[in-house]
Parts: C-alpha cells; structure tokens; sequence
C-alpha cells in the first residue's frame, strides 16, 4: 500500500501540512500553558497580597480583619481556628495536621465542601506561619471561575487549530499549483516534442527562478541535441553515400566478369578492380569505426615511450616513395608517452592530404614548447581554402576538387584529430610558413 501521493504537489502539500501542524500544535499548546499560568500568576498574587493585609493586621491584634476578608481563616499552632470569615464561618479550610505542616508558604490547589449546603467548591489555598506563636493564616479565592476560563481557552485553541491547518493546506496547494503549473506546462511541450529533428522548443518561463532556469537550461539542451542529431544524420547520410560509390563500382565489376567469364583477362582485370574497391571499403569502414570509438571515449590507446623525432624519420622513410613527397624532419629527440601505430595513422593520413594537395615537399619540426610536444607539419601545396580552416576537422569535409589531386572520404584529418583527443593534446590548422602551404600543428602533453 502506497502511503504517500505520487504527485510531487500533493507530496509537498502533505509534508508542509503536517510540518506546519506540529509547529502550530507546539505554539499553541506553549499559548495555553503560557495564558493558564499567567491566570494562575494572578490569583496568587491576589492570595499573597491579602496574606500580607491580614498578617499585618493579626500581629497588631486585629482579628476583625480575618473575619471581614472573603474568604480567610486563621489557626493556632494545633490547628484550631481562631478567627474565620464570615462567608466560612462554621466550616474549616485545613484539618489540623495540614496545619502543623505549614512552615513557609504554601500554595495549594483542592476542593472543599464550603459551598451552599455543604456543596464541593474548587479554591486556591495560600498558607503562611503569621509569627513565632505558631499561628498559620489561610486566605483562599474560588479556582472554578479561573479553570472555567482555562477551559474555554483549551475549547477556542481546539477549534481554532483545525480551522487554521485547513486554511494553511489551502493556501500552500495553491501556492503549489501556481508555482508548479510552469513545470506541468514544460512537462506537456516536452511530451509533445516527437524527435530531436523538430524545430519546437520549450516555451520560455519568465522570470530567474530555478524552475525559470531549468526550463532555460532544458531548451538549451533540446538545441543541442537537435543539433548533434543532425550531424548525426549528415554523418549517415555522407557515410551512406561514400558506401554507395564503391559498392557499385564492386557489383558492376562483378558483373563484367560474370558477363566475360571466358575471357581471361577481362575477368582478371574485373577482379582486380574489384580487389581495390573491397580494399577502399574495408578502409573505410576501420576510419568510420575508429571515429565511433574517439565519439563515445572508447578510443584505446597503448601508452609507451615514443622518441617523436625517430618516429618521423622512419616514417618520411617508408611515405616518401609511397606518396611522392620529399619530406624532411627536423628536430632534437622528444619522448613522450604516446600509441606509436596511432601516431604513425597521424602522419600517414598529413602526408595523404599534403600529396592530394599537390605539395612535392613536407617539412616535419619537431620541439617542445611549455612542457608540451609540439609536431609541426607543413607543405608547400595550396593550403587549406580559407572557408574550410574552420571545418576541416569535421568528417567528410573536402576541399574543392580543382585544389586537389585526388579524391578521398574526407576521413583523414577527422582522424588525426580523434587520435591526437585520445592522447590529450590539441591539433590547429592554418597556412603560410614556413613552407607557405597547409600547416598543421600538434601538441602532446610530454607525460
């Protein structure tokens, strides 16, 4: 059984109404006892001013005074009454042994059977020795008119308690549903929005509350997604299109050869073709699933110290006769703690892009500025068009295909930048020396 509301309002509402009823229940209760004892204050400081009166008055031997007080009695040290009032006269307000317990003053509260025939009356007893004699006085005042009122008092806090967290549940629900209703409104367009790709957004909150600021910081997600899910799309759409260009290169090879299937070299020459485009898919689908790995942070890199400047000559090696590229590397050794085959994936895909570019040459520098490796990659091609410097990074961006030798998925400097992320270092594109073609830089934390 589910004791508390599923709804966030009703949920608040109980909890400040019974918060709210344990502190007016405390205050009022605090009330009570606060009103009870002043009333109870008053009588005694009624009782103790008539005890001085008559005390007085019975040290001066004045006895008269204790029969003309409204209600008084004064006793010898056995406990025989000595002067009564008249209102009491024949009755007695302490017994003889309460009487020889009288050392100070006393105050108590009982009930005697002083009223009209012997009748139980509710007073209040103040008790006091009068002198050295013995002799105890006794004033008393009737308590029913004093805890009639107490009584009414307990009735009207009764009634007034009820009435008072009804209306504080009333007031804080609404309170609730006017704070709340942005958040019911938010929750309503949100349900409403079906995909990342609608242009709909949450309704704006006026205001610099949380729930204004949540339902800001919502709308700013929502662009954010929206976004990322186009790119996403785009993504598929390029990878789609990559994809769709050699596979149709390899069935329409295939079919050459099933349509020449007695001709030797017409087969061999389809086969090979085919060859080369199942290579170029294969190398597309490891560069499209290395980018979905550097995405979601899955980007394995096998940390070992790597000489940079070794690492490039050996490669300026083996991509010289690959590429046509003459390239030269310049720079003291620098260690660092790094993936060797990503690294060599790094330049492999600079020298890629610098003879698509149409350099002849490439000049590798190798230092280290602020604690950092800094690989710097220049050639004297045409450089980067100046409206890609800023997209270059991105996948499936090319450049315009009059500055280009050849044709690639767009992949390779997306590449080099995922690599260079998994590694914790920064890559920057821009031209001009020391070469005055494409220039890439790349630092890598030296630990």
């Amino acid at each position: 059984m589910r004791l508390m509301p599923t709804s966030l309002r009703a949920r608040l509402a109980l909890l400040f109404v019974v918060g709210t009823s344990l502190v007016l229940l405390l205050a009022l209760s605090l009330l009570y006892a606060a009103l009870n004892r002043q009333l109870s204050d008053a009588v005694d400081e009624d009782l103790a001013a008539r005890s001085d009166d008559l005390a007085a008055s019975v040290q001066a031997h004045d006895l008269t005074a204790v029969a003309g007080d409204p209600m008084a009695q004064l006793y010898t040290a056995g406990g025989v009454p000595i002067a009564t009032s008249v209102s009491i006269a024949g009755r007695t307000l302490l017994d003889p042994n309460q009487v020889r317990t009288v050392h100070g003053p006393t105050v108590i509260s009982t009930t005697l059977p002083i009223g009209a025939a012997g009748a139980p009356v509710r007073v209040r007893l103040l008790s006091r020795p009068v002198d050295e004699s013995g002799q105890v006085l006794t004033v008393a005042l009737p308590s029913a008119a004093l805890e009639r009122a107490g009584e009414r008092q307990l009735l009207v806090l009764a009634l007034a308690t009820p009435v008072l967290i009804g209306a504080l549940a009333a007031l804080v629900w609404l309170l609730l549903r006017a704070a709340l209703r942005p958040v019911d409104l938010l929750t309503r367009e949100a349900a409403a929005i079906s995909t990342l790709d609608s242009d709909r957004r949450l309704p704006t909150v006026p205001g610099d509350d949380e729930i204004a600021r949540l339902a800001a910081t919502l709308s700013a997600m929502l662009a954010r997604l929206s976004v990322a899910f186009a790119r996403e799309r785009a993504f598929v759409d390029d990878a789609s299109h990559e994809l769709r260009t050699p596979i149709a290169v390899l069935r329409g090879e295939i079919e050459l050869a099933l349509g020449a299937i007695d001709d030797h070299d017409e087969v061999q020459q389809s086969l090979l073709a085919a060859q080369g485009q199942v290579a170029r898919l294969g190398r597309l689908a490891e560069d499209l699933l290395l980018l979905a790995r550097e995405r979601v942070g899955s980007l394995v890199v096998h940390r070992e110290p790597v000489d940079l400047t070794d690492l490039a000559h050996t490669e300026a090696r083996i991509l010289t006769p690959v590429t046509g590229l003459t390239i030269d590397v310049r720079g003291d050794p620098v260690i660092v703690e790094a993936d060797a085959d990503r690294l060599r994936q790094v330049l492999t895909n600079l020298a890629a892009n610098s003879a698509a570019a149409g350099a002849a040459t490439a000049r590798v520098t190798i230092t280290v500025d602020q604690n950092l490796a800094r690989i710097e990659w220049a050639d004297n091609g045409l450089g980067f068009p100046s409206g890609l410097l800023d997209t270059a990074f991105e996948r499936f961006v090319r450049g315009d295909a009059s500055r280009t030798a050849a044709t690639g998925a767009g992949l390779g400097l997306s590449i080099v930048r995922a690599v260079v992320a998994a590694h914790a270092g920064t890559a920057h594109l821009s031209n001009g020396t020391p070469l005055g073609g494409a220039v890439v830089t790349i630092r890598l934390p030296l630990t």
